[in-house]
């Protein structure tokens, strides 16, 4: 057996183009464009390639982009002045803090000072909290995406026994969640797990969302299980890698997700969807 590979990268163009269309439809019913604020505090190369996508993708899709880079040294006063601004603008529907932050602002603060209604990466806690009680609204871009790639492969997750490696707030977590609002049985696995070797094996859908390189070896995949790669790590050789030792799990499983190529691009698709919605939303109880 060798696993068919869910290429995230065409399933991600095909949403964006869905997006395209629907912001195209609205202008031409004389409605503006969604609008995305994406702050970006320091000059971590990492962060700015992940901006610079997200800013590809809203102009490709139709999205105005407003840019706040900001410097390492911005207090988190300052930050969240900024944000209050944004809350309040009512031509802004999205708004966006790249992460990781300097250590000197406290991440989970900062989420919760975002409006829930302009909360389009899906971290706030009263999103979450949505989606916990099975009634999402904006929902978490990467567990979400996930979700819209296997149902745009025809993955039927209906009665699956899932494990989510990784507990992650942004991630981990919100990806149970997702599994369990689409009818599977979950088992989150993290550092405390005892034997993560048969979890993995007794998985019909396997989700790595560690962030360590080959912690999920090929042997473990049940033969004809579903594995989907979070995971991002850069290899000492500046190659890129999942947590799944994909050419072993390959051979043993039914469906696989490559890294890069796979949930990467459903992410930031997702949040542009979400900005659209936002703004929808925001419509509808005017």
């Amino acid at each position: 057996m060798t696993a068919q590979i869910i290429n995230g990268k065409a399933i991600a163009e095909n949403l964006l183009n869905t997006i395209k269309a629907q912001v195209s439809q609205r202008l031409a019913h004389h409605k503006r464009a969604p609008a995305l604020a994406v702050i970006l505090i320091g000059a971590d190369p990492a962060s700015a390639i992940y901006v610079r996508n997200k800013r590809l993708a809203c102009e490709k899709v139709g999205i105005r982009s407003i840019a706040y880079d900001l410097p390492t040294s911005t207090t988190e006063a300052e930050l969240h002045t900024l944000i209050e601004q944004l809350n309040h603008d009512d031509t802004i529907d999205g708004i966006l803090v790249q992460s990781p932050l300097p250590a000197h602002i406290q991440d989970e603060h900062i989420i919760e000072l975002i409006s829930p209604n302009k909360d389009v990466d899906g971290f706030h806690p009263y999103n979450i909290g949505r989606l916990a009680v099975r009634q999402p609204t904006l929902r978490s871009c990467t567990p979400f995406g996930v979700i819209k790639m296997l149902e745009a492969s025809n993955i039927n997750l209906m009665g699956l026994d899932a494990v989510v490696i990784g507990v992650s707030n942004h991630v981990g977590r919100p990806m149970a969640l997702e599994l369990l609002l689409a009818g599977c049985t979950v088992t989150s696995c993290h550092r405390h797990t005892k034997d993560l070797a048969q979890m993995v094996a007794n998985a019909d859908l396997v989700v790595a969302a560690a962030g360590k390189a080959g912690l999920i070896k090929g042997e473990w995949i049940k033969p004809g299980a579903i594995v989907v790669d979070i995971g991002i790590n850069r290899l000492p050789d500046g190659k890129i890698c999942g947590d799944v030792d994909f050419d072993a799990a390959k051979e043993r499983a039914a469906w696989i997700t490559p890294v890069p190529g796979g949930v990467g691009p459903m992410t930031v698709a997702t949040l542009m969807q979400n900005t659209l919605l936002s703004l929808e939303m925001r419509e509808s109880a005017l």
